[in-house]
């Protein structure tokens, strides 16, 4: 449907090059790494980092090959805008990296927060566009990417103050 009634040349143009902004997280774990460089962000990069951990973990390693769920353009052909993906499609993991990471910044900032959301919606979108998953799989990524990004945050916290109660 998506492609129906949206595809047009600039969103064919746009749409690879959004997506290869989450692939393997490299947008978040750039942006994790140049948080860490200051002392002032070093905590909201490590959260970052957590979070990109977790969703490669959990997302990637564990629930792709557990659902095991074909993706849409393995079962119907489609003029493809990109390479055809060679793992699982559910979840999204270009979803879900992107919504833990941009949950984990909006507990940090909330403009920045928002921004990523927003960034994060269309990444989510251009996987939707690009044939490469179904809804379904985009919004458990968004969820799962949520609470991956809470968690990452509540982990960092409290091991965090677990360290400063030792030094006192």
């Amino acid at each position: 449907m998506i492609q129906h009634w949206l595809s047009c040349a600039a969103l064919d143009f746009l749409m690879p090059k959004i997506t290869v902004l989450a692939s393997g997280g490299a947008l978040w774990i750039l942006i994790a790494v140049l948080l860490l460089c200051f002392s002032r962000t070093r905590k909201n990069g490590i959260q970052l980092g957590v979070s990109c951990i977790g969703c490669g973990l959990i997302g990637n390693l564990l629930l792709k090959n557990l659902a095991a769920r074909d993706r849409p353009c393995w079962l119907e052909e489609h003029l493809m805008l990109i390479a055809v993906p060679q793992d699982y499609s559910f979840p999204s993991g270009h979803t879900m990296v992107s919504l833990a990471a941009a949950t984990v910044l909006w507990h940090w900032n909330r403009k920045a927060g928002v921004a990523a959301y927003v960034l994060a919606a269309v990444i989510g979108f251009s996987r939707l566009y690009l044939f490469v998953h179904f809804p379904s799989d985009v919004l458990a990524g968004a969820v799962i990417g949520c609470l991956i990004g809470v968690g990452a945050v509540q982990m960092v916290e409290a091991f965090r103050r677990r360290i400063m109660r030792k030094k006192m």
